[in-house]
């Protein structure tokens, strides 16, 4: 850690992850360590922050029912800033055979859900786990990973997890695709005369319909510029962010222009047929 703060690699966004974590003491250790070593370094008291992987049964039920990932957050202090899903562990820790372990299955929603409602006003964000079906091999069985998991991903969008892990640059074609075409519902068509209609909205109604028009930009699938055009797939090349901010893969700006399928490139250059 000293050698990483000498060369200045200490950014703003720097986290560790905790793995495995069955107990609230388990974290309260991990904050004690991580100020002794602030101590060491001469860093601020508090600089450093953590992820939780969520990939024990433990963590989302403890032995006297209360939900031990709520307690988690609590316990960090002030430095955990995430929750991470480990979908294999935590299946089979429950039992799931192998061939069934998936996001989609419900011990993984269940876990989730409760990740969710313990992080809900703690600005505490949940990122959705991964899946081991990667894109690679020949062309069929490229497509029909980037469907699964372009599935995936929109799944857990539309159930308000909006991070997620990957485990191969070559998923990054789906999740672009994905994402975007989630984002791009941010700008509906504007009704106009006969067409417009009212309906009575709460407060977090109203919220929630101005959120999605924020999606498009904050992903960057689109500028702020754009506001009043809709999003067309095709225009999607040439992102300016160094990292998706929807996925834990570091990556540096892909070029994903749409040209006939074939294969993914080590610099993660894809050519990606829509229509796939």
């Amino acid at each position: 850690m000293r050698t990483l703060v000498e060369a200045g690699g200490l950014t703003d966004g720097f986290v560790v992850t905790l793995p495995k974590v069955t107990s609230v003491e388990q974290v309260e250790a991990f904050v004690f360590a991580l100020g002794r070593v602030e101590e060491a370094c001469s860093l601020e008291p508090g600089t450093l922050h953590f992820e939780i992987q969520v990939e024990t049964p433990q963590a989302i039920l403890g032995a006297d029912g209360t939900a031990l990932v709520s307690r988690m957050i609590h316990a960090g202090g002030g430095r955990v800033t995430g929750l991470h899903y480990g979908t294999y562990d935590y299946s089979a820790s429950l039992g799931v055979a192998a061939e069934y372990q998936s996001l989609e299955h419900p011990v993984a929603d269940h876990a989730k859900a409760v990740m969710q409602v313990a992080t809900a006003g703690t600005g505490v964000f949940v990122s959705d786990g991964s899946t081991n079906v990667l894109p690679v091999g020949d062309r069929e069985a490229v497509r029909a990973a980037w469907r699964l998991h372009a599935g995936l991903v929109r799944r857990s969008l539309e159930r308000a997890i909006y991070q997620g892990w990957d485990m191969h640059p070559a998923q990054l074609p789906s999740r672009y695709v994905a994402t975007y075409s989630f984002s791009g519902r941010g700008w509906p068509a504007r009704p106009s005369g006969s067409e417009r209609t009212y309906t009575e909205d709460s407060p977090a109604s109203l919220t929630s319909r101005r959120r999605p028009r924020r999606w498009p930009v904050s992903c960057s699938a689109a500028s702020s510029a754009a506001r009043s055009t809709r999003p067309s797939l095709t225009s999607w090349s040439g992102w300016t962010r160094t990292r998706w901010p929807h996925s834990r893969v570091a990556v540096r700006k892909p070029d994903l222009r749409l040209h006939k399928a074939g294969a993914i490139q080590g610099d993660c250059t894809g050519h990606f047929s829509p229509s796939s």
